[in-house]
This record gives structure tokens, sequence and C-alpha cells, in this order.
């Protein structure tokens, strides 16, 4: 007992030692002026009138020095702000919500995989173990033809469901935000594995009936990371084209990629991922800043290789002391570390404070001069981020996020709330985990949010937003009907 009462206390003692340092060393500028001018503050009070009057004096200079100066101010400030890039802000977006007809409760999955795979009892099974430990819920959907007995996932039922999805968010995007499709500058469509001639930007231009001049683009190939790489095309070309707006649709069509082999690696995409869809219309117009809900402050991207075993082997198994079970593979989490590191050093000094670059800075230094092998310092993102939205690709990958970036139940609870009522909706996942961060209402005027996306390559892409206005709980969106239920306790297990 009094040992334990030595731990928590030094443990007290080190949490104030650190709180001190962080504000020295955050607000080291104030620390070192504050008593700078107090001093000369004091000395001029000390002084007589005649000696003020003289003091001022010896400052005074004459009308070229003051024109020089001024010259000098206005052509540097000019230089500044010619070459500071524009502020691109996100007006509005909106997320798909799929109708109850295409709802799939545990029982009617398993019923459908043991139908499709009668011949494959292993392979049920390796389904059934996956979905009970996926974190996902009784109410996520799938679309209509993966409905049918047999399946029916042919090209004009994948063409359906992205219409249904796309067309559905862009009306929810049009009708919130009043844009007319006229006025649409720049279209991005990215859908990573069903990529038709013509394409979905094509199909989206003639629906809506968009201008002839419009700069569209149709991303595919780029897995669940494809989203953020959207975001940052929209902003690049925002760079380049005055007084523009830009709508990104971010989607993946399930109805031609369910899998009815038995290879279990290929099995897992059928237990995960569900439908789903966003479209976010971005803006670099003056005029949009006051009604925008957030600015773009940074967009990083990071590509890391890695060898077909990496890809295939998405779920492993295990027998730790006889008792079967599933684990995320080692060779990927290994890769998606690798890519994560490479992340948080590049988007680290951008926006983490002085305190926690310090330390960074330092550890590395460490590892560099003594030993490779000391452990490496993760920085407190919780001091740099209110809120994250960590695509929630799976129950495993939010875990190993959390215990890497040492992020509490409350930071990643969207990611898993959104895992659980929508399933892996893949790049558009970090919208509904923003949904669900408005529809609690704790979205605050200067809160930042930084949006963290895995995806094939093995690619790990961050943007982080600043939000412009308080927001107020929405009447409407994905979570309209389901929030008051969240969030809600995912058993490790759930049996079935």
């Amino acid at each position: 007992m009094p040992r334990t009462s030595y731990d928590v206390s030094t443990s007290v003692k080190l949490k104030y030692v650190k709180l001190v340092y962080q504000y020295l060393v955050n607000n080291l500028l104030s620390v070192v002026l504050v008593p700078i001018m107090g001093s000369v503050l004091f000395k001029l009070l000390l002084l007589s009138p005649d000696e003020i009057l003289n003091l001022w004096e010896s400052f005074q200079f004459d009308s070229i020095r003051i024109l020089c100066s001024l010259f000098v101010v206005v052509f540097m400030s000019t230089i500044y702000f010619m070459s500071k890039p524009r502020s691109v802000y996100l007006v509005d977006y909106a997320c798909y919500k799929p109708p109850i007809s295409c709802r799939v409760p545990f029982s009617t999955f398993m019923e459908h995989s043991r139908l499709i795979l009668s011949t494959e009892p292993k392979s049920v099974e390796f389904q059934m173990r996956i979905l009970e430990r996926s974190g996902l819920g009784e109410d996520t959907c799938l679309p209509p033809a993966i409905h049918y007995i047999p399946l029916a996932p042919n090209m004009e039922a994948a063409r359906q469901e992205a219409e249904m999805v796309i067309f559905s968010a862009m009306d929810s995007l049009l009708e919130k935000t009043g844009l007319k499709p006229k006025d649409i500058d720049i279209l991005i469509v990215n859908c990573s594995l069903f990529s038709p001639t013509p394409s979905l930007s094509a199909m989206v231009i003639n629906k809506y009936k968009m201008r002839g001049n419009i700069k569209s683009f149709n991303l595919s190939g780029m897995g669940c990371s494809a989203g953020l790489i959207s975001i940052d095309l929209a902003r690049d070309l925002l760079q380049v084209h005055h007084n523009s707006n830009a709508i990104v649709v971010s989607t993946e069509i399930i109805t031609p990629n369910y899998y009815q082999g038995k290879e279990r690696s290929m099995l897992v995409p059928n237990c995960l991922f569900r439908m789903g869809g966003a479209a976010i219309l971005l803006s670099n117009r003056r005029a949009d800043r006051g009604r925008a809900k957030y600015r773009l402050l940074q967009v990083v991207r990071t590509h890391r290789g890695a060898d077909d075993k990496a890809y295939r082997c998405v779920y492993e198994e295990d027998d730790p002391q006889g008792k079967s079970g599933i684990s995320l593979s080692k060779d990927l989490m290994r890769i998606a570390g690798d890519a994560l590191k490479s992340n948080i050093t590049t988007i680290g000094p951008l926006v983490l404070p002085a305190s926690e670059q310090l330390l960074f800075v330092l550890a590395i230094i460490a590892r560099k001069v003594f030993s490779s092998h000391l452990r490496p310092y993760i920085p407190d993102f919780k001091q740099a981020f209110e809120h994250f939205c960590i695509h929630a690709g799976g129950r495993a990958v939010i875990d190993e996020l959390q215990k890497n970036l040492d992020l509490s139940a409350e930071n990643v609870e969207a990611s898993r709330m959104t895992l659980h009522r929508f399933g892996n909706t893949s790049s558009s996942s970090l919208w509904y985990e923003l949904s669900y961060i408005e529809a609690k209402g704790r979205m605050r005027k200067g809160d930042r949010i930084w949006q963290i996306a895995f995806g094939s390559g093995f690619k790990c892409n961050s943007a982080v937003w600043k939000c412009n206005k308080t927001i107020k709980t929405p009447a409407d969106g994905p979570w309209f009907d389901c929030i008051h239920k969240y969030p809600v306790h995912i058993p490790e297990v759930v049996k079935f």
C-alpha cells in the first residue's frame, strides 16, 4: 500500500512538471518579453519629463528615412500576400444514408454466406468469426444486388448502386448549399474498384447538366485513402483557378466486388465493407468564407511500398493457448506503422505546439547519437487537435492507431461508432465520423480536426481542418434518427 501511494504521488508530480514545461515552452516569447517590458516600463516611470522628451527627440527620423521604411514595409507585405496560398474552405458536405431495405443484420449475412458458400463450411465459419470481432452493428447496409440469391453482381446493378449513392449525396449537398449545377467549376469523383466507361464523373455531369467546360477528374485504384487524395487534388486546383469552387464525391461501389470464392483473405472485405458515399463542396471564394464550416490547413500524403504478402494477408489466424482467434496481419501493421510514422514526421512540425516539437526533436537526436533501439517518442497530438477522424477500416485498425497515438476512448469514439453504424464505407468513412461529431454538438469555433486515412499502396494520408464557427446540431444527416443511441458499448466478441 505505501508503494502504491508513492507511485501515485510521483505520477501527480510528474504531471505538474510536464504542465509547467509545456506552459514555459509554448509561451516562451511571453515569458521572456513580459519581464523585459515590465522593467522598461519601470525605468520609464522613474524618468523626469525632460528626460522623456530628450529620449523621444533622439528617435526622430527625417522624411527620407520614413519614406524608405514605408516602401520596404509595403514591398515586403506585397510579396508575402502574393506568395501566400489561397485559403480553401469546406462550405458543407453531405453523406449518403442507405434505405432501411438495404439493411443486413448478422443473421441475414450469415444465412446468405451459407447459401453462397454451401460447399465451403470452413470459409463460412471464418466469415462468422470475422463478423463477430468486426465492431459492426446490426444496421449496416449492402446494395440491392447483394441481397439476391443467387447474387446478381453485374455491370447494370453496379451502375444502379453508383447512381443511388452518388446522386443522393449530390442532391443533399446542392440542397444544403443552394448551389446550382451550372455554377460548379471543378468535379472530382473517386471510386477505387469500379471504374466504368463512361466514367462516374461523366455520369454526374450528364445527370446534372453541368457546364461543358467544367474541369472533371475520375480517380480509381487508390483504396480507402482516395478521399483525402481527392481533397489534395481539389486544393491544388483551387490554388490555380481563382474565385472557383470544387465538388469532391467519395464512394466505393460494393456490387461488382463482392467475393464468392474461398480465398480467406479476400472474404474479409465481404464482412467489413458496406454502402456509403459523401459529397463535399470546397471553395476559395471570399464570399464563401463567412458561411463555410471549415478551413483546410494542411494535407499530407505519404506512401510506403508493400509487398504482395502484406496485401493478401490482411487478417491472419492464430492459436494462442489452444484458442482459435483472428488478428490483423503483422506485415500489414508494420507497413501501416511505417506510413503513419512518415506522416507524423511531416505533419508534426506543422501543427504541434513548441513543447512537443522540442521533445520530438530531442528524441530523434537521442536515437541517432546514443542508440537506434530507444523507443521513438510519439508526440501528444491531443494538444494540437480537439477531434480525430481515423478511417473506420476495421476494429483492429482503430485499436492500433489508438494505441500508437495514445488516444483516449473519446478521441476514437467517432471512428468506432461509424464502424458500428455504417461499417467500412471506404474513402467516405471520414465524413461520417465528422458528421457524428457535429451530431453530438461537440464542434466549436477554432477546433482543429485531424483526418487520417489508410489505403492501398501503402498510403497514409492526413488532412487538418479548422472549424470556422460553432456548428449547431444538424436537423438532418446520416445520424439524425439514431444519434441519441450513441455511443454504444461494443463487446470484444458478439456471439450469434
